[in-house]
């Protein structure tokens, strides 16, 4: 009787552990699911979610949960966990070099509007001020400062190496400086400040807003490459899911161009959404 007594408690403790098992494992949300939790730094992407995202979903039906991250690691790990469904903050070049870096399968499901570079400057009013020996202080990252550049010759101000791939550019690249600019490569997030100590400052749309800049206070916006723009980012595997395809089909549509014509002003649209 104890063998039995003894085989039955040990059948209902190993059943209870599947239970707990299966419930644990169903925390995590499918690919056919209606909730998706959506992942985004705090600031003009997060309430690109609220405002032109989320209506459009809830519309289809869904239940988004939108999971705020401060820095630029965990909303990728978090997708690959399977802890949300999608991010975004980020462009394809930083996506494709995080997700090789730290072996993760993730695809950037569709570009959205962004907000790009501006010149900005206290001491001109116009490009054509610009003073011979004038200071521009631009990121001191490859990828942002092949940015700036870019702008920089886009306006006429600097003329690069036509074999210089774009988006590498650097100061080595430049074969012409009509106005003899000097550059002074400083931290990104310190280059809204730089405005007030610099001739002229290249800084970064999503540093610009963070800093309460507006937009279309630049001298010039940015050009900006489509590999720039930010993306909406899924596990590869899910990228011809339900819920991957409806979220395209949001971005897509003209109530989600309207919002953004009507509260991202300034932001530069992807080459599908100017077809």
């Amino acid at each position: 009787m104890k063998k039995w007594f003894v085989a039955i408690i040990l059948l209902v403790v190993v059943g209870a552990l599947a239970a707990c098992g299966s419930s644990s494992s169903s925390d995590k949300t499918s690919s056919d699911s209606k909730n998706i939790k959506f992942g985004a730094t705090a600031g003009p992407y997060s309430d690109m979610l609220k405002k032109a995202i989320i209506p459009g979903l809830e519309k289809k039906g869904y239940k988004v949960e939108i999971v705020e991250f401060s820095d630029y690691i965990q909303p990728n790990k978090a997708l690959n966990n399977d802890d949300i469904q999608a991010n975004l903050f980020q462009h394809s070049i930083y996506l494709e070099n995080f997700a090789k870096e730290n072996k993760m399968d993730l695809t950037a499901l569709i570009a959205v509007p962004t907000a790009p570079m501006g010149i900005y400057s206290n001491k001109f009013k116009s490009l054509d001020e610009i003073a011979d020996g004038a200071t521009v202080t631009i990121p001191n990252d490859p990828t942002n400062g092949a940015r700036a550049f870019n702008t920089l010759q886009d306006e006429g101000l600097i003329k690069v190496d036509e074999n210089a791939n774009p988006l590498t550019v650097s100061e080595k690249d430049i074969i012409e400086n009509k106005n003899n600019l000097v550059f002074q490569p400083i931290e990104a997030g310190q280059l809204p400040r730089s405005v007030d100590s610099a001739d002229l400052a290249a800084v970064p749309g999503n540093f610009a807003l963070a800093a309460k800049m507006d937009l279309l206070s630049a001298l010039t916006l940015e050009n900006m490459l489509d590999p720039y723009r930010n993306i909406v980012a899924v596990k590869t595997e899910n990228k011809d899911a339900q819920f991957a395809k409806d979220i395209q089909e949001v971005i897509e549509s003209a109530d989600f161009e309207k919002v953004i014509d009507e509260e991202f002003k300034g932001f530069g649209k992807p080459e599908w959404m100017k077809k």
